[in-house]
């Protein structure tokens, strides 16, 4: 018995196919051996390369804005549950103004608070100076 391999090769196949459609067979089936198309084909792959680059940084940029954005609005809804719960405590511990967290803030209150007060008291002293004085 002879072994005869009249089995097709599948290269071959590959290649007629690709011939008789008009186009040459892609560069991964067999490379070109042409320098200039070598460049280009790398000139492409780099501006490709540097145009993905570009959108990973955007996109990048985009995500640390979110992040910026989602903690800055954590911080406030936090900072005004704080604000409402130490109104709260701060009636409860009026000698104290350290007793929360937010005693810088109590502390301005206060301040604010006493200096209207005085504003007050010294709108109606003088009046009653001024009335002793000219007299």
């Amino acid at each position: 018995m002879s072994k005869d391999n009249t089995t097709p090769d599948p290269m071959e196949f590959m290649r007629s196919m690709w011939t008789k459609m008009g186009f040459n067979i892609p560069g991964i089936v067999t490379p070109t051996l042409d320098v200039e198309e070598l460049d280009k084909r790398i000139s492409d792959m780099k501006t490709v390369e540097t145009w993905l680059k570009m959108n990973l940084s955007s996109l990048q940029m985009a995500i640390q804005g979110l992040e910026m954005q989602r903690t800055t609005i954590a911080t406030m809804q936090a900072m005004s549950k704080m604000a409402t719960e130490g109104a709260k405590s701060a009636e409860e511990a009026a000698g104290n103004p350290f007793a929360n967290g937010m005693w810088p803030w109590n502390m301005m209150q206060n301040a604010a608070e006493q200096a209207a007060a005085a504003a007050q008291a010294a709108a109606t002293a003088p009046e009653g100076g001024k009335g002793k004085t000219a007299a």
